[in-house]
């Protein structure tokens, strides 16, 4: 089975651990005739997707108990927005993804896209990356690692990301101030200035219902943006105010 029946063979591996109880890396790759490291990648797809628990050598289904807590979808809006920024990104790119759950839903918009380069600060991201069939190189801006945000931010991550240029930043947002640019309650934001300063293009990816949430912290001037995506609803008025700012502005139909 080729690299591109990839949603077939994921299949095939659930049919099978539902039929065996348990599925074991060599067996599966001598089953499909392909590598081991590919069937890895299709365990770790499938694990992160809450559809089965690796094992050493293997995996087994998951347990009835922690179905509901890897149940959660992404939202059609979010996987929108991702779409028509993936259709943004040219083949061998090279780009920055922050972390966050809207960005994060970028990562398998990118299995068409060849030799990109991409730099990222989520440990979430870079395991999504790595599952994919076309792997991208990967780099990691390292740093001290904060919690809240659930990335490596400071001084060290700063001087990584100065070391490189980047074609593209895709960046997320907690809230949109018209007046103002994006918003966040994190106070850590020197990173995410960085990673605009070293990209040419700076596109921010936020559902409409972000519009409005006008946190105290700055994280993004509108001078700094050159690209919105968002979804539809976002209503006429927002539009033409960030139209009026020179942002190129994408509403992602769902």
């Amino acid at each position: 089975m080729s690299k591109r029946n990839t949603p077939q063979r994921r299949h095939a591996i659930l049919a099978l651990l539902a039929e065996q109880g348990e599925v074991h890396v060599e067996a599966l790759a001598r089953h499909f005739e392909t590598s081991e490291v590919t069937v890895r990648k299709d365990l770790a797809a499938l694990e992160n997707n809450g559809l089965l628990l690796r094992r050493y050598g293997g995996a087994v289904p998951m347990p009835h108990e922690l179905v509901a807590e890897h149940s959660q979808p992404v939202s059609p809006y979010k996987q929108a927005i991702a779409r028509a920024a993936a259709a943004c990104i040219r083949e061998h790119a090279r780009i920055i993804i922050d972390s966050g759950s809207t960005t994060t839903a970028l990562i398998p918009e990118l299995d068409r896209r060849p030799g990109l380069v991409v730099m990222t600060n989520s440990l979430s991201v870079a395991n999504a990356l790595r599952e994919l069939e076309q792997e991208p190189v990967l780099l990691m801006t390292g740093g001290t690692w904060d919690p809240h945000s659930e990335s490596f931010q400071g001084q060290v991550a700063e001087q990584v990301l100065r070391s490189y240029d980047f074609d593209q930043l895709f960046i997320g947002a907690d809230g949109i101030d018209l007046a103002r640019g994006t918003t966040t309650f994190n106070e850590l934001l020197g990173l995410s200035r960085v990673m605009a300063e070293v990209a040419r293009e700076v596109i921010v990816m936020a559902e409409a219902d972000k519009l409005g949430r006008r946190m105290p912290n700055l994280e993004l001037p509108w001078s700094s943006i050159h690209t919105l995506i968002t979804d539809a609803r976002l209503d006429a008025e927002a539009r033409e105010q960030i139209l009026a700012r020179g942002i190129k502005l994408i509403c992602a139909d769902v």
